[in-house]
């Protein structure tokens, strides 16, 4: 699993973006893509896969 953390998140419209420790661009995730409770500033894992317009962050959930 890739690790970043919530740069942006949005709960009422659905979408966020994680900066990557990786140091890769920006990941755009949606309110389904996540697992459990998350906020901006949090330190989460996720992996990423295909969506209709590029990359987006999957399985979003908070690093223990």
């Amino acid at each position: 699993m890739k690790q970043g953390k919530v740069k942006f998140y949005n709960e009422s419209k659905g979408f966020g973006f994680i900066i990557q420790d990786s140091g890769e661009k920006d990941i755009f995730f949606g309110s389904r893509n996540i697992k459990e409770t998350i906020k901006e500033d949090d330190k989460v894992q996720y992996i990423i896969i295909e969506g209709s317009k590029g990359p987006v962050a999957d399985q979003v959930k908070c690093c223990d």
